[in-house]
């Protein structure tokens, strides 16, 4: 007997333990082009299975995931899985010419990674030139089977994902931007889940509507696809809860209007009214700015609708003369509402979900964010500032793209001629980085990466600059989580700032704006072997090179060293 119930225990185990194993789910992605009409504008743009935006991804925590991409475009092709922690496998990761060279037309990859200890809204995007403004879609990470939310379990689940529509090519707008070196047009409109709304000409039919029922809990899962602008983001006479970023559960807060910057996400909880209100409510998003630049100064509007008994069943004609309400926006350049919003988001820093913060520090860094010039080439006349080409860099190092992979060049170490190992700690002119500008705006510029032993723990300081005026940077570190220990304007005092850092409960993220005029603390630990990007997500400062890149070396042990690349990895 005791040896029947020692077997049927062992059995449970396993079953217990094949449950938190997770299983392997298998996506086809064909890249390929779809004749798509936004606007009254009908043109041909790069879609993943014909779909804009592309498919929604579901999984759980543990849950492998293998993922076949194949194009059938003009245009090579990468994906990233925006937030994926890539543990040993950074081959999976994505972006061209980091970690690995883009898919040619007519081949195809296999990206294979397993979600380890993540759980949330992520989402995945093309990650070459400016493809992810079509090719872009959600990534959602349920918790394990029987691990519930650590709020009430809602009665429904809605990814809201918000992007921009161009009327024209947005290869064509960013080719031509390089070569004039001015600044590149912008986008026709904003889009919710790829629809523009009533507010934008000839857009009424195409309306993001979102029917709920009275009385009933939902969750919203925001995501930030937009190319190049920070939106705040409201639904008339309804409060929000932030409940997660970036797939990390965060301590709740009542919110009106939520801020988001292209990368990341938010997942907010909706309590809908105890009855059905005679009335419908606008959702609308518009920009947060506060660049010199143009920007598309436009709002895309939603509508919440609510379910009515059978009973009074409202015809389309009754529903239009329905009392519309419509929520009040920040100002657009409403930085102190930008500055509030991130000081609210902590960890929940619970037994269950604790905030792993280093509290000793290893390496410590100060890195510059901002623009500047480069000079023009072939002795013409630039549109950039006094006939120059616009520039972004990092410690004044304006990153050129390699023409092979760079994890590829590290674990062959045939680095000699792709990369150099000297990237700046800390900027190589010092200057008052928030006060009138030098009067020389050159960067440099070189594919200079910054090595780390396995392990090691970081502080990277983001020191914004006023150097063609000071802006919100989304600055995202692929491979990693970072904590947000401190932010504040101005220039960063290292003798008085970090006396203030919250090392107990700071918010976790993969993608943080470094505030305008100001500055941004990050926390990590390097355990994740490979070479990982760290860029601007505004795809314009991405563009003029505002981006470099963490080499974090293997460590002793098996798990703590990058995996072989797979067989099907694209060449260059």
């Amino acid at each position: 007997m005791a040896a029947f119930l020692l077997s049927i225990a062992i059995t449970l185990c396993l079953i217990s333990e094949l449950a938190l194993a997770g299983i392997t789910r298998h996506y086809h992605f064909d890249i390929k082009l779809q004749n798509v009409t936004r606007l009254c504008h009908t043109k041909s743009i790069v879609t993943v299975n014909g779909q804009f935006p592309g498919p929604r991804i579901v999984a759980r925590e543990g849950d492998q995931l293998l993922i076949k991409v194949v194009n059938h475009v003009q245009n090579n092709m990468s994906i990233h899985w925006h937030g994926i922690r890539q543990l040993q496998t950074g081959w999976a990761d994505g972006p061209s010419y980091v970690a690995q060279c883009p898919i040619q037309t007519g081949q195809s990859y296999v990206y294979n990674y397993t979600i380890v200890g993540q759980r949330g809204t992520l989402w995945w995007h093309a990650h070459i030139s400016w493809l992810r403004s079509t090719v872009y879609g959600p990534l959602i990470i349920l918790p394990k089977h029987g691990v519930p939310y650590p709020f009430a379990k809602p009665y429904k689940e809605v990814p809201i994902i918000f992007g921009e529509w161009w009327n024209a090519d947005t290869e064509a707008v960013i080719s031509q931007a390089m070569q004039t070196g001015g600044g590149p047009n912008v986008s026709d409109a904003y889009t919710i889940n790829g629809l523009p709304g009533p507010l934008y000409n000839c857009s009424a039919k195409d309306t993001f509507k979102l029917k709920v029922k009275p009385g009933r809990t939902y969750l919203l899962r925001l995501i930030n696809a937009a190319l190049d602008e920070e939106l705040f983001f409201s639904i008339a006479n309804h409060t929000l809860t932030v409940v997660e970023a970036d797939a990390v559960y965060v301590k709740p807060f009542h919110t009106s209007t939520i801020l988001i910057a292209p990368g990341q996400t938010t997942n907010v909880i909706l309590k809908t009214k105890s009855h059905s209100p005679n009335a419908t409510f606008f959702m609308t998003a518009r920009p947060y700015v506060t660049g010199l630049g143009t920007f598309d100064n436009s709002t895309v509007a939603g509508i919440l609708e609510y379910e009515h008994p059978s009973k009074t069943l409202h015809s389309s004609s009754s529903i239009k003369k329905l009392q519309l309400f419509k929520p009040v926006l920040p100002a657009l350049n409403d930085t102190s509402f930008a500055a509030n919003f991130a000081n609210k988001l902590r960890s929940l820093a619970s037994a269950q979900f604790p905030a792993n913060v280093p509290q000793k520090v290893d390496r410590k860094f100060l890195f510059t964010i901002g623009l500047g010039t480069s000079p023009c080439q072939h002795n013409q006349t630039c549109q950039g500032p006094n006939g120059t080409m616009f520039a972004a860099s990092v410690n004044n190092i304006s990153f050129a793209m390699p023409t092979t992979a760079l994890l590829q060049a590290h674990f062959s170490g045939q680095s000699h001629g792709i990369y150099s190992s000297d990237f700046p700690v800390s900027p190589l002119t010092q200057f008052n980085y928030t006060g009138t500008p030098p009067n020389n705006t050159m960067v440099g510029n070189g594919t200079k990466l910054m090595v780390l032993p396995f392990n090691t723990s970081v502080e990277l300081t983001m020191q914004d600059t006023s150097i063609l005026g000071a802006e919100s940077h989304p600055l995202h570190l692929h491979g990693f989580n970072f904590f947000v220990v401190g932010q504040g304007f101005g220039n960063f005092d290292p003798s008085k700032d970090p006396a203030n850092f919250n090392l107990v409960d700071p918010v976790e993220r993969n993608t943080v704006g470094v505030p305008a005029g100001g500055w941004v603390a990050i926390r990590f630990l390097a355990d994740n072997p490979g070479v990982w990007f760290m860029h601007c997500h505004l795809e314009i400062h991405t563009s003029w090179g505002l981006k470099m890149a963490w080499v974090v070396l293997d460590g002793k042990l098996p798990n703590q060293k990058l995996l072989p690349p797979p067989a099907d990895l694209p060449k260059c």
